[in-house]
């Protein structure tokens, strides 16, 4: 029996399309969404302010977004991180009595400790990452709700901390937490892709057995994405505490799956091994203007927004999907060419 010859030009070029397809549908997507809101609602949805609203509420989902995608991206999964969200804005409101520094210091250090953990568990004692940062979820929550005497103590920020004044200001009409999320969305770009740190991240999430063959940290590369993940969930918290001048252990329910949707959204596959944060960037904006529409409408409840982002969600992972089987196919056949 003969095998079939495949061209590997074209082989490589179906790959290469389906790799721009995933990647692509998230910005495409956006622009028609914000287009169709354009014609429909005018200035009340595209006027500066709605805008500078929209970027404003999506800064803090895109730090966690990107935390998100450095542990998707690895093969793993952080359910942790809207309560750590909540943590970091209860302790940054607790630190605050002692200055901005401890308001800062305090919300990153503990929140990266239950990085630390749930990397630890992860990459060296080899648990599940589901379990894990559900635990961690629970526990983050719960200390949240115990700092705040079950919420029924909620702390202010004094509004002449320096914290408060970065949190509240604007730079050209834009709130400066829109600025540090771009900031760490740019740099997370970079390390993802011109780093050797970054390729180990994409190598031991296409095979965590095969990265340790070829002699990559697998368990130090793990915890640190972790660690790395906790850390922006607690910078996020800490810039929410600093805008409304408060820390509510209620905040956050739900970001985490808001997050792992982004950034799904965005082309990155949950298998792990692939996917960039240019994607994950246009699938929390994506999400947040389609709030913002469902909003705009006014006679939707808000569950709506969650429904709606479920149904996009699902067929994201059904067109994600189709696209990896269709270049699991050409590997195949060249697997079926050589042993043939």
């Amino acid at each position: 029996m003969t095998a079939q010859l495949v061209d590997p030009s074209r082989v490589d070029t179906m790959g290469t399309a389906a790799t721009l397809a995933r990647r692509a549908s998230a910005p495409i997507v956006l622009a028609l969404v914000v287009a169709v809101g354009a014609a429909l609602f005018g200035s009340s949805f595209i006027g500066p302010r709605n805008l500078g609203n929209i970027a404003l509420d999506s800064s803090y989902l895109v730090l966690i977004a990107v935390g998100m995608t450095f542990v998707i991206i690895s093969g793993g999964i952080d359910l942790s991180v809207g309560s750590v969200f909540a943590l970091s804005g209860v302790l940054a409101a607790y630190g605050a009595q002692w200055g901005s520094a401890a308001a800062v210091a305090l919300p990153l250090a503990v929140c990266g400790l239950i990085g630390l953990a749930n990397g630890v568990l992860v990459g060296r004692a080899r648990m599940a990452p589901f379990i894990v940062t559900l635990a961690a979820l629970l526990f983050a929550r719960g200390l949240a709700l115990a700092v705040s005497q079950e919420g029924n103590e909620v702390r202010l920020i004094p509004a002449d901390l320096v914290l408060t004044r970065i949190g509240q200001s604007t730079i050209a009409g834009i709130g400066a937490p829109v600025y540090v999320a771009l900031g760490v969305l740019v740099a997370g770009a970079l390390v993802l892709s011109r780093t050797r740190f970054g390729q180990s991240v994409y190598a031991i999430g296409g095979s965590a057995e095969s990265a340790e063959l070829m002699g990559l940290p697998v368990s130090r590369v793990k915890i640190t994405v972790y660690v790395l993940s906790a850390s922006l969930a607690a910078v996020a918290g800490v810039l929410v505490a600093a805008q409304t001048s408060s820390g509510l252990p209620t905040i956050g329910e739900g970001r985490e799956l808001e997050a792992i949707a982004a950034v799904v959204i965005g082309g990155t596959l949950l298998t792990g091994g692939t996917g960039g944060m240019s994607g994950t960037l246009a699938g929390a904006l994506l999400l947040k203007v389609i709030q913002n529409l469902i909003n705009q409408v006014g006679v939707l409840s808000s569950y709506y927004q969650q429904v709606v982002s479920g149904v996009f969600l699902l067929l994201v992972v059904l067109v994600q999907a189709r696209l990896s089987r269709r270049r699991a196919r050409p590997a195949a056949r060249r697997r079926e060419q050589r042993n043939g």
